[in-house]
């Protein structure tokens, strides 16, 4: 599976008699103060030519109850009518990308693949790569033409709480350390992680420029916490946005992996075992 696309490459694709459809997925939990970022007016000052905006919160996500987690996998039938309106077509490219090291635009990544869409990349190293790279921006809102993409759910594996509490292979939790050892928790009910799981933090799949660890490193990483060619791998996060990121990075080191979309904020809202510390 390939996952990246450099800002040489995309510029170049761009290009091309049959450029991809990018996507602009800026998104973070909280701004300072606890109010939502407000993603669209840094798309509208500047963004990549010709991309879309997504919003995470709206467009990636259903509505649904705590017991459901903060951030519900869409159905196939509300999926399928935003990326009509992305100007996604059948056959297209697609690539994703946010603000800062993909953290947001691996949740796009990996509903476009579980979607059925075959040629999904993350820009490596987000915006601040393509402007690094000396590439041009362009301001204002895109109106694409509709698309007529048909989502085929099931490109990518899933599972459910149930599943991770049966779990028997490796279960990585992308949170921040202080999370899963349940010393913090500035969002869900209840503070630690899934019995059994194994701390692996997003922000350790990226070098300090935002761009991902080379493969062989992220295999490094992830042989180290048990992860193998045999192994039945499965990654939670908080929402199942970081998650992503996750199954992401353990494809590029050659690993297949499942998504817990409910993750902890499902978890913790459930009457389910609790586990803290290391």
């Amino acid at each position: 599976m390939t996952v990246l696309i450099t800002p040489a490459e995309l510029a170049t694709a761009l290009a091309s008699d049959h450029p991809p459809v990018v996507l602009d997925v800026r998104w973070r939990l909280t701004v300072a103060g606890g109010q939502r970022y407000d993603g669209v007016t840094d798309y509208l000052d500047g963004h990549i030519p010709g991309a879309v905006f997504v919003d995470l919160d709206e467009e990636l996500a259903a509505a649904g109850e705590p017991t459901d987690g903060r951030h519900p996998l869409p159905s196939a039938e509300a999926l399928q009518k935003e990326m009509r309106r992305w100007g996604v077509h059948e056959g297209d490219a697609v690539v994703v990308y946010d603000g800062e090291g993909n953290l947001a635009a691996a949740r796009a990544w990996w509903l476009l693949r579980w979607a059925g869409v075959a040629d999904v990349r993350l820009l490596d190293g987000a915006l601040p790569a393509w402007v690094a790279a000396d590439q041009p921006l362009e301001t204002g809102d895109i109106l694409p033409r509709a698309g007529d993409v048909v989502v085929r759910p099931g490109g990518m594996p899933t599972i459910d709480a149930d599943d991770a509490a049966a779990w028997s292979g490796v279960l990585l939790d992308a949170r921040a350390p202080e999370r899963f050892r349940g010393e913090s928790e500035p969002v869900d009910p209840k503070a630690g992680h899934i019995p059994g799981a194994r701390n692996a933090p997003t922000a350790d799949n990226l070098a300090p420029d935002g761009r991902f660890l080379p493969a062989a490193q992220l295999r490094a990483r992830f042989e180290a916490l048990g992860v193998g060619e045999d192994t039945a791998v499965a990654a939670y996060c908080g929402s199942g946005v970081t998650a992503a990121h996750e199954v992401a990075a353990l494809a590029i080191a050659g690993f297949d992996a499942a998504l817990y979309p409910g993750s902890w904020s499902q978890w913790s809202n459930q009457d389910r075992p609790v586990a803290t510390g290391e």
